[in-house]
This record gives C-alpha cells, sequence and structure tokens, in this order.
C-alpha cells in the first residue's frame, strides 16, 4: 500500500478521493483550513463504507490485519510561508506514493473590479501554495519515484469574462506541472481538469453568477476522483499527463 497527500481533502473532489484511497488500504495525509471538518472527515473515512475493503498489491497484507493510517494536517493555503513549518511539526513520511493538490478558490468579478488581495488570494491557494507544498514533499516523493496530481479546471484551458483571476492561477498551474513533468524524470506527473463538479465551490460560484444550483447539472465529485485515481493506477509503464472530465 502506498502514501497520499491529499489538499482540499474536505472538499468535494478531494474527499471523494480520500474515500477511494481509503478504501483501497492506502495511508493518507489529508490536510484543510479547518482542523474540525478534517477531525469529522477521518472519524467518517475510519468507519462504515469507507474501511478498507480490497487490496492492489499481491502479498499485501490485507485490509482486516491492517488499517490504513490517516494523519490530518491543517493548513491555510493562504499563507504559503507557513506550510514548512507546519509540516516540520507534523512529521512527514520519508517516502511519498504521491500527492494530490485539490485544494482551490474562486471569487468571481471583472478585471475593473478585481483588487490586489483578490488576486493575491488566488494565486497564493490555487498556485504558489501547491509549488510551495511540491517542493518540500519532492525528497519524500522522489525517494518513492511517486506521482503528483494538480486538480486544474477547465478554466485552466480557457479564461472567461470574470473569471481572470481564478483562471490566471489555473494556467499558472498548468505550468507548474509542466515543468516539473519535465525536471523531474523520475515522477510521474498528471494534471486532471475538471468541468462544472457538484460541489460546495460550485454552489457559491452559482450564486455569484445568479443562478441556481441543480445538483445534476454537473459531474459529481466520485466521478472526478474515479478518473483521478485512475490515473494514479495506471501501470508504471505510462503516464497519464492531462485528462478533461466535463459533465455531460
Amino acid at each position: 500500500m502506498g502514501t497520499y497527500v491529499i489538499t482540499g481533502a474536505t472538499g468535494g473532489i478531494g474527499t471523494a478521493v480520500a474515500e477511494l484511497l481509503r478504501e483501497r488500504g492506502h495511508d493518507l495525509v489529508l490536510t484543510g483550513r479547518s482542523p474540525e471538518r478534517l477531525a469529522k472527515l477521518e472519524a467518517a473515512l475510519r468507519g462504515g463504507a469507507n474501511a478498507p475493503t480490497q487490496v492492489i498489491n499481491p502479498g499485501a497484507v490485507p485490509p482486516a490485519s491492517r488499517s490504513a493510517a490517516i494523519t490530518t494536517i491543517p493548513l491555510d493555503l493562504r499563507e504559503p510561508r507557513r506550510i514548512e513549518a507546519s509540516l516540520a511539526m507534523a512529521g512527514m513520511p520519508a517516502r511519498l506514493d504521491g500527492v494530490v493538490h485539490a485544494a482551490g478558490m474562486v471569487h468571481l468579478g471583472r478585471v475593473a473590479d478585481t483588487e490586489a488581495d483578490e488576486w493575491i488570494e488566488h494565486i497564493s491557494v490555487n498556485l504558489v501554495s501547491a509549488a510551495e507544498l511540491t517542493r518540500l514533499l519532492l525528497p519524500a516523493l522522489r525517494a518513492a519515484e511517486g506521482h503528483v496530481v494538480f486538480v486544474n479546471s477547465t478554466a485552466g484551458l480557457r479564461a472567461n469574462p470574470q473569471w481572470s483571476a481564478y483562471a490566471a492561477s489555473k494556467f499558472g498551474l498548468r505550468a507548474l506541472a509542466d515543468s516539473l513533468r519535465a525536471e523531474e524524470p523520475s515522477l510521474r506527473v498528471t494534471t486532471v481538469y475538471p468541468g462544472r463538479t457538484a460541489t460546495e465551490m460550485q454552489r457559491k460560484v452559482r450564486a455569484q453568477e445568479g443562478g441556481t444550483y441543480a445538483e445534476d447539472d454537473f459531474a459529481a465529485p466520485a466521478t472526478v476522483a474515479r478518473v483521478l485515481v485512475a490515473a494514479l493506477e495506471t501501470p508504471r509503464d505510462a503516464v497519464v499527463a492531462d485528462v478533461t472530465v466535463r459533465p455531460t
């Protein structure tokens, strides 16, 4: 079994990825802004339907004999300079099989109305913190020849009106992934571009757009998570470099 870090673990896609990896018996390091929400997620993952039920690697210890470890680390990605200290206090594993960057934030606004603080928050949360966390975890990722997954957005492929700050941060995240892939040949790097997904973030976006939120109009977080985990489970002779997941 492997060890995976998930940022934004208490969000829709992050939680869905955590559930799938937990079911497979992997150890998890979950990060999020709220300690209370992290504790609630940890409790949910340790019991019921989210308990480990299958083993991928032949010869691995059966789930009945081994309970996957779950560690939670509160991180405020609006302050990327504090990430290093938070990780040092938590004590990170020496080997990491993967990091899933699922955290993100969005606030819509016209360029004419978006002030510097909003730009800084978008770039800090969606880009700089992902870069800083990756940098800090590179030794552990190299030790395991691990996998880095960036949950981007279709806004990282095309910028629309009122999405400038968010799209800019996601365009930057795409560049980060491409550079990392070229610089670290021992690692596998995947960018997932979800379209509109049924999450609390999407609910807030629809409110900002003045529209109604109907969950069935969007892709389910679990669907995006299945695509992401499939990329993680791709045999080592290949890598899913980029994949787009759009609602039908």
